[in-house]
């Protein structure tokens, strides 16, 4: 796996294949950062704002399908991808 970037541009919608892809591994800061703000009961608009670089005022749906897209891949990753896990997790 490739050193993932700090903060890079989403797409519209999350990956949804049943295997960890390319863009899952670049986007894992993007993942532990929506799992944080989740965690901590942040208001999605602002995620999306802060995280996702997307204007909830300006396209509120798009805003909230990218947020609930990435949110679902960040829990799948971490539950069924295992990329955020140690090696030895089972």
């Amino acid at each position: 796996m490739k050193k993932p970037q700090l903060d890079p541009d989403v797409a519209d919608v999350a990956p949804s294949e049943p295997r960890l892809t390319a863009y899952d591994e670049q986007h894992v800061v993007t993942y532990v950062r929506l799992l944080q703000a989740e965690g901590e009961g942040a208001d999605r608009r602002e995620v999306a704002r802060v995280v996702l670089h997307m204007d909830p005022e300006r396209e509120p749906d798009r805003a909230r399908s990218a947020y609930q897209s990435h949110l679902a891949r960040a829990k799948w990753v971490t539950e069924q991808g295992r990329l955020l896990r140690g090696t030895g997790s089972r």
